[in-house]
This record gives C-alpha cells, structure tokens and sequence, in this order.
C-alpha cells in the first residue's frame, strides 16, 4: 500500500515538470519552424546581412533568442529605409524611421486608452489635448533611441543603384517605460493647460506597452 502511495506521490509531483517539458518543446518547435520560414523569406527576396561578419542564419538566431529569453518584456520594431545610395545613410534612415514608429504605436496606444478614460468621465478632449498627445509622441520618438538595442540590419539592392534596408531592434519596455515618463513630463511643460491631461495618462505611460 505504502509503495502505491509513493508511485502516486511521485506521478503527482512529476505531472508539473513534464507539462513544463511539453511546452518548452513545443515552443523550441515553433522556434525553429519561425527561424526557418525567416530565413527562407529573406533569401528568396534576395537581402543580405549589413555591416556585420557574422552570418545571416546566427544574426537570425540571436535575435529569436534575446526575443524568447526576454519574454513578455520584448517589443520589436523594424526600421526600413528605402531608394538610397549611401548605405551609412541608408542605416540611419532606418534607426529614425524605427523611433518613429515606436513614438507613433506608444502615442496611439496612450492616445486611445486616455480618450476611453475621459469618455467614460464625460470629459471631451480639446485642441489642447491633440497638442499634448503631439508633443508626447515627437519627445518619445526622441527619448527612445537610446534605449532601443539593435540585433541586425538587412539590405538589398534595386534594380536602378539604390539600395533598401530593414534594421531589427529589440526593446525591452521596462527600460523604454523611462523613456516614456521623461517625455510624459517634458510634454506637460510645453503647456500649462497640458498638465491637466498629463495627470490623466500618466498611469498609461507608466503601464507597459503592450
């Protein structure tokens, strides 16, 4: 009986640890299927890894790895840049071009979550609220830069000498939460009236962006 007892105990206590295992798997699994989908895309459409010595196949690995061991904290954004002849100008083309939609999916994201709130308070937002969420998206499009971490960049070339490029960051939304809160703050002083809504979607600038 008491050896019965044990197996079940065991049995118990091993159910967890391979529901773990199992899904550990199954995500390893989907990894390499995405990495492979990715990496077959990239060739056919004929892009080459720039301003590296690694290869294509290890900057793709690495950056699925920093995605997977940061987890819920990641967000990536890709800069693109396009019909340019200078490759160094071509590469912060594509940096600018990622701050500015991340300033644009944090401003929306602030912007609709703070017109909800103010709805469901009766309150209708002026022109002066349109100013505040302006001047929030141009600061974080500004703040940001410094807490976005590159993992590579790609180009290809046109058919008429120019080249385009696509450069992959990863940012991790606890540091770029900093960001976010320093912009908040430098938009408020751009309008004492401002104020009045930066009361109201500071708690959404301080939230993670999802």
């Amino acid at each position: 009986m008491k050896k019965i007892i044990f197996i079940l105990l065991a049995l118990c206590l091993m159910a967890p640890i391979a529901t773990i295992d199992a899904k550990n798997k199954e995500l390893e699994k989907a990894l390499k299927k995405e990495f492979k989908n990715k990496k077959k895309e990239l060739k056919k459409e004929k892009w080459k890894l720039f301003g590296s010595s690694r290869s294509l196949d290890v900057a793709l690995l690495s950056h699925y790895d920093k995605l997977n061991t940061l987890g819920d904290d990641a967000h990536e954004i890709v800069g693109v840049a396009s019909r340019f002849k200078s490759k160094n100008v071509g590469h912060q083309m594509a940096i600018n071009n990622a701050c500015i939609t991340y300033a644009q999916q944090a401003g929306s994201h602030v912007k609709g979550r703070a017109l909800s709130d103010m709805s469901g308070d009766g309150v209708e937002a002026d022109k002066e609220f349109d100013h505040f969420y302006a001047a929030y998206e141009r600061l974080v499009e500004k703040e940001i830069k410094g807490e976005m971490e590159e993992s590579f960049s790609i180009i290809r070339e046109n058919n008429d000498g120019t080249f385009e490029m696509q450069t992959f960051f990863i940012v991790s939304e606890k540091a770029a939460s900093k960001a976010r809160i320093r912009a908040l703050e430098n938009a408020a002083k751009e309008s004492a009236a401002a104020q009045v809504y930066a009361d109201k979607v500071a708690k959404f600038v301080r939230e993670g962006f999802k």
